[in-house]
């Protein structure tokens, strides 16, 4: 799951890129207002933890400003324990969550799963789709009730498609939810990746929709 991180202070937000990484996230950061408003007009993250203190653009502004342009990326805002007034204020101008200074990873990380999940119409923990079943926390995946070991790739792939059931993702939004800035990405990854999920999971619950993209069936 790709997310957007902004965050201007150097050691908190080294901190939360490398625990969200621990815990399965693709972070790319940004460290100003500006550039967190540029960010999440591409629309390109599942979610966004956006400091309200940002330098050039405060927080508040950048939600503000991309709420008023449509774009409904799921964003949680994070927030000094006695800022009461701009926890109001930022849940106020579309913010859907927040989560207040010192950050717990392990909560983050659930607050991020949860906000996603309910941006895809999703209100179970898990996902599953006939004999598969996802637990994204913990990153586990069976079929029929076995375990399927599933490289980090691979999981985050399968999590994207469950996610978007019956609807047909691209090979460029896939990428998107795989692969946040600086990683090269050949041509035929995506098409390698999917192999690979159905040789584990079975041939009939990803299917190729010609010249399109790739969907799994409710």
């Amino acid at each position: 799951m790709r997310i957007l991180l902004a965050e201007d202070d150097e050691l908190l937000g080294s901190g939360l890129r490398a625990g969200l990484d621990q815990r399965g996230f693709q972070v790319d950061w940004v460290r100003d207002g500006v550039a967190a408003e540029r960010e999440l007009l591409s629309a390109q993250h599942q979610a966004a933890v956006l400091d309200i203190g940002l330098p050039r653009q405060d927080g508040l502004a950048v939600l503000k400003a991309v709420r008023a342009r449509g774009i409904d990326t799921p964003v949680l805002v994070l927030t000094a324990r006695d800022a009461v007034a701009q926890r109001i204020e930022g849940l106020n101008l579309g913010a859907d969550d927040y989560v207040i200074k010192p950050v717990d990873l392990d909560e983050l990380a659930a607050r991020l799963h949860a906000l996603v999940r309910r941006a895809h119409g999703k209100t179970q923990a898990m996902l599953q789709i006939r004999n598969v079943v996802m637990d994204p926390s913990a990153r586990q995946v069976s079929r029929d009730g076995d375990a399927i070991s599933l490289s980090t790739r691979e999981f985050d792939l399968l999590q994207a498609l469950l996610l978007n059931a019956g609807r047909v993702l691209s090979r460029e939004q896939l990428e998107q939810h795989l692969y946040r800035w600086g990683h090269e990405v050949e041509s035929n990854t995506i098409e390698v990746h999917i192999h690979h999920l159905r040789r584990k999971m079975g041939a009939g619950l990803i299917d190729t929709v010609r010249g399109v993209g790739y969907i799994v069936m409710p």
